[in-house]
């Protein structure tokens, strides 16, 4: 399978997941298939979920990037198509997230309790058509905490799943999950220097119906 490198030395690899692949064992091994050498899984995205990843080449370089996402210092932005309108074109949400891995699957929940974490981000309303009937928002969501499905469940409950996100009540499941790691910005594990790094959506629908690629 062709991966995308965005960039890479020593200490890092910036690439893109296509969706499908698990980002904890396929990727580092397409990336040691590609590039050779070691590559160690810093943070997750879904399965389902395509865009900007970062990799770790050397043992140094995942302790420095672990210790950057524990300190808040790892910035990472998706794109989302979710059905029907938000109330508000910006605002948050924080809620308190349950992860049945049995069923691998979220619950947004009222009490904390053991292995409920609290989620937050922030969204911001790009653009809105209506598709098959029905509306769909076009959000740029910025994450502050990293929990398991946080954005397909922080949405869903909200009554706005995201599109082909059967799981989480989507109409449209005979599409690809619409939700896209389109930025990442940290520190370079080696001097520190902030690296930026961006990646439009795919060419294809139901993404190919909104002006993302202008925004």
């Amino acid at each position: 399978m062709e991966i995308e490198i965005l960039y890479d030395d020593p200490q890092i690899t910036l690439c893109l997941k296509s969706p499908g692949i698990d980002s904890e064992t396929g990727m580092p091994a397409l990336l040691r298939e590609r590039l050779g050498g070691e590559h160690y899984c810093v943070h997750r995205l879904d399965k389902q979920v395509g865009g900007v990843m970062v990799y770790a080449r050397t043992k140094q370089a995942a302790a420095a990037l672990s210790a950057a996402i524990a300190a808040g210092r790892m910035k990472k932005g998706y794109l989302a198509l979710a059905q029907g309108v938000p109330e508000e074109k910006k605002g948050s949400m924080r809620d308190l997230l349950y992860h049945d891995a049995a069923r691998n699957k979220s619950y947004v929940v009222t009490r904390r309790r053991r292995g409920v974490k609290e989620a937050l981000l922030d969204y911001e309303l790009l653009e809105t058509r209506e598709i098959e009937g029905r509306p769909l928002s076009a959000l740029r969501i910025r994450l502050h905490t990293g929990r398991s499905h946080q954005i397909r469940v922080q949405f869903a409950s909200r009554g706005m799943p995201l599109v082909g996100d059967g799981r989480y009540g989507s109409e449209f499941r005979g599409l690809p999950l619409a939700l896209w790691s389109e930025s990442l910005r940290f520190p370079h594990p080696a001097d520190g220097r902030e690296m930026i790094c961006s990646a439009p959506p795919p060419d294809r629908f139901p993404w190919t119906e909104f002006s993302l690629h202008n925004h």
